[in-house]
């Protein structure tokens, strides 16, 4: 699952960069660097939700 998550972070920033490169107009590139910053935050709480989770036992 972290790896998923960092895969999802590379996306996201690449989604952005493309969006600002391609578009030209302001409201699909808007919409595009919305959803790419959503893909990030997707990718963060993967990312961090497979550090908070224990694995295995501990003790």
């Amino acid at each position: 699952m972290r790896i998923a998550g960092f895969l999802l972070l590379i996306a996201g920033w690449f989604l952005v960069l493309s969006a600002l490169v391609l578009l030209r107009a302001a409201w699909p590139q808007a919409a595009f660097v919305l959803a790419g910053m959503a893909v990030e935050a997707l990718g963060l709480g993967m990312v961090l939700r497979s550090h908070v989770t224990p694995h295995g036992r501990h003790g």
